[in-house]
């Protein structure tokens, strides 16, 4: 019988380290971090890939997967109290030191380019009225985001549970549009207009089914990123059962918003119109429901969307990298704390990369749907690792009833099924990008090992790390031969 240890030491641990995250700041963490700017430009980023029909099987797959994820995290979470900050722990645990490392800085790289794409689409929507802004990437743009990430920066350093508090507030302000858009667009919604095309037909462009279906499954993936957010935030939370509920409540609300407004934003304008509107696509909806003061108002809830959303991550980029640094798997230089307890070189690390790409995009011009892709595919292999860990666990570890265990090993099984499905609909070509981005981290991982005297790679390990580097070269040829873009 596997013994871990009791779900009181953490938090027994927690009174001692001061306040922490109860159930209402964790929930928020996870709706923060998935409602960010992706639902505002929803129905666009969806109709450019697939008619309703195809949409509608694509929501199946992914509530269906991401439910499975989702209550992994939430088994994960009550089973193994011992493992905190939910990813890069579990593959750690599963896999060994390297996979732990690799599952933190995968995670940690969606999440600064996440957070990247979310100042390109504030840009962009403040380019509908300053001209200067164009698509969020022009010098104008740049120089507010940058303004802007370490105005969020110095806000974080002041503590986590003043940003979590700020969070909160910001994930309510952002709700209560979309809920207002939900209850217009109900009554403006055409049954026509919504099967006028259900399969795509009239739009060949689109490909069969199943392409329709894979295509979109990239932007769902997006709007779900965020789901492990509790998780990852384990270690700070007040009672260990939250973590769990806060995962699975903030998906299920998430959930209804998300196909909500796609669902109903098809039954307003048709596949065709929907593709061609600017983002925030939402805006564009909704004006055409109730005029322009519509457009005013959502575009006034994606500003307050994305501060929160740039706040959410920011918090999860800092905390996933400070953790495997006080785990000594990352070096030591990310694992310092400020007067506050904030881990201070973890922040700045990650605002660096954050101010990195910022000034990346606009030398190489890239947009929103582009960053989204990119941060989509990089967090896969984390999502997998967790997946096939919730397995694991729920083979081998000891259970009161064998329906208990049939049914965790269930859930975990059709997450795993989830995250390969994933892994083939993202296709080559945003693979063999984000290996681009994963290799160079094995330095970090050398320069840890290091400090402590110890062996770097098992043989095994060494033979992932040649695949690895061989698929980052290959993709850097391909960026320089021009048949990978990015």
């Amino acid at each position: 019988m596997t013994q871990h240890p009791s779900a009181e030491m953490p938090q027994a641990q927690a009174a001692a380290e001061g306040p922490r995250l109860g159930l209402p700041a964790l929930t928020a963490l996870v709706v923060g971090s998935m409602i960010g700017g992706g639902i505002f430009a929803l129905p666009t980023n969806v109709a450019v890939s697939a008619a309703p029909g195809p949409m509608l099987i694509g929501w199946a797959i992914t509530a269906v997967g991401m439910l499975a994820l989702a209550l992994v995290f939430q088994m994960l979470a009550n089973r193994r109290p011992d493992l905190n900050t939910g990813i890069y722990a579990y593959a750690k645990a599963g896999f060994g030191n390297f996979m732990g490392f690799s599952s933190a800085w995968g995670y940690w790289i969606s999440a600064f380019i996440g957070t990247v794409s979310y100042f390109v689409l504030m840009g962009s929507t403040i380019g509908q009225f300053i001209p200067a802004f164009g698509e969020g990437n022009t010098a104008a743009a740049i120089g507010f985001a940058s303004a802007l990430l370490w105005t969020i920066h110095a806000l974080v350093l002041r503590g986590i549970r003043t940003a979590a508090t700020l969070n909160m507030l910001t994930t309510i302000a952002k709700v209560v549009p979309l809920i207002l858009f939900l209850i217009l667009s109900v009554l403006a919604f055409r049954f026509g207009v919504f099967t006028a095309d259900f399969w795509g037909q009239a739009s060949p462009n689109l490909g069969s089914t199943l392409d329709q279906v894979k295509a979109m499954m990239m932007v769902t993936v997006w709007v779900f990123i965020g789901i492990e957010g509790a998780s990852t935030y384990s270690s700070r939370a007040a009672r260990r059962s939250d973590i769990g509920r806060g995962t699975v409540l903030g998906f299920l609300l998430t959930l209804f918003l998300l196909v909500g407004v796609n669902v109903l934003s098809m039954g307003i304008m048709s596949q065709q119109e929907l593709a061609g509107l600017q983002d925030p696509s939402v805006a564009y909806v909704l004006e055409a429901v109730v005029g322009p003061w519509g457009a005013w108002l959502i575009r006034a809830g994606l500003l307050v969307s994305l501060l929160g959303a740039m706040l959410a991550w920011t918090l999860l980029c800092t905390e996933i990298l400070y953790a495997a640094a006080k785990d000594k798997e990352m070096p030591r230089f990310l694992a310092r704390e400020n007067a506050y307890g904030v881990p201070s070189g973890a922040l700045l690390a990650t605002n660096l990369m954050v101010q990195l790409f910022l000034l990346l995009t606009y030398f190489n011009d890239s947009t929103y749907l582009t960053l989204l892709y990119l941060a989509s595919a990089t967090i896969l292999l984390p999502y997998l690792f967790s997946a096939a860990y919730g397995l694991m666990v729920a083979s081998r570890d000891h259970y009161a009833s064998a329906r208990e265990r049939t049914r965790d090993q269930w859930t975990a099984g059709l997450a795993v099924l989830y995250a390969l499905w994933l892994l083939y609909a993202a296709g080559p070509q945003y693979l063999l990008l984000s290996s681009l981005l994963y290799a160079p981290g094995a330095l970090l991982f050398v320069k840890a090992r290091r400090e402590q005297g110890l062996p770097v790679f098992r043989p095994w390990e060494l033979g992932l790390l040649s695949l690895l580097v061989l698929a980052a070269l290959y993709a850097a040829y391909g960026l320089k031969q021009g048949f990978l873009t990015l």
